[in-house]
């Protein structure tokens, strides 16, 4: 029985950004699975190589590894003219590099906002046109951005990353509009809490998460997000509880904020 998404074996090409742990990883694995030939995109090298010879070894397509900071300003447009000089067409392209911040803004580093805000909000953005002029041209293709549930929690300690993850939500789902009628279809991701490294979590509280369901698998969150982006739709929140409690967070009294600024203030860093 044929997936949702499946292609015939190395007939089209994705580029994934933040390919080689969590997430992103997973969301290689499962394109590759498909029958994409990858681009896969990450800081780490050593691993990213690795994975790369896995996946052709595994699958029988082709992988493409290729180590950048994309925390740049110039990021974008060079990965983009990368690809054309290589003469890839890219018919797929997730947006999964991020980086994450805990800190009160007064003791955030000044770099630290400017490497977010330029990841997450600049060099998706400026991706999602390159790469979307190139689909529409061909006739179509489609685009995975991965914003955050915590665009709905903007709460002490998450100002940066909340406020730059609510940015590209808000510029995904209007692009996506825009878009639509040119046959390239976009989709924000909003995943809640993932156990993965991201958040510094160690391996014992992130088996704790997945057990009292406060955390997903990234296997979870990349297989949902992949299906919604198939089904072409606008934003997806992966698990459907969390969907149930956005309400609820738009209202908390500010005393709960206040204690949980104090429960959480430890961890900031």
């Amino acid at each position: 029985m044929k997936r949702c998404g499946q292609i015939a074996k190395g007939s089209k090409t994705a580029l994934v950004t933040g390919a080689s742990t969590g997430i992103g990883r997973c969301y290689t694995e499962r394109l590759a699975s498909l029958g994409y030939n990858l681009i896969i995109v990450s800081r780490g090298g050593e691993q990213l190589e690795q994975l790369a010879a896995e996946l052709e070894q595994k699958e029988g397509i082709k992988v493409r590894a290729l180590v950048k900071d994309l925390a740049t300003e110039s990021a974008a447009k060079e990965l983009y003219e990368w690809t054309k000089s290589e003469g890839y067409t890219i018919d797929v392209l997730i947006n999964n590099a991020g980086m994450f911040s805990f800190c009160d803004v007064l003791n955030t580093p000044d770099e630290r906002f400017v490497r977010a805000i330029t990841l997450h909000d600049i060099t998706n953005t400026l991706l999602c046109k390159y790469f979307a002029a190139d689909m529409a041209a061909r006739g179509g293709g489609y685009i995975l951005n991965m914003s955050s549930y915590s665009i709905w929690m903007p709460w002490p300690g998450l100002a940066l990353y909340s406020a730059s993850k609510a940015y590209l939500k808000s510029f995904s789902v209007a692009f996506s509009k825009e878009v639509r009628e040119k046959k390239v279809y976009v989709t924000t991701v909003c995943p809640a809490g993932i156990a993965t490294d991201l958040y510094g979590l160690s391996k014992k509280w992130q088996k704790i998460g997945l057990k009292i369901c406060a955390l997903s698998t990234p296997k979870f969150c990349a297989r949902r997000g992949l299906n919604s982006l198939w089904k072409r739709r606008r934003c997806v929140v992966p698990d459907w509880w969390m969907r149930l409690l956005i309400p609820l967070l738009q209202f908390l009294p500010m005393f709960m904020l206040k204690w949980l600024r104090s429960f959480t203030y430890k961890w900031q860093k």
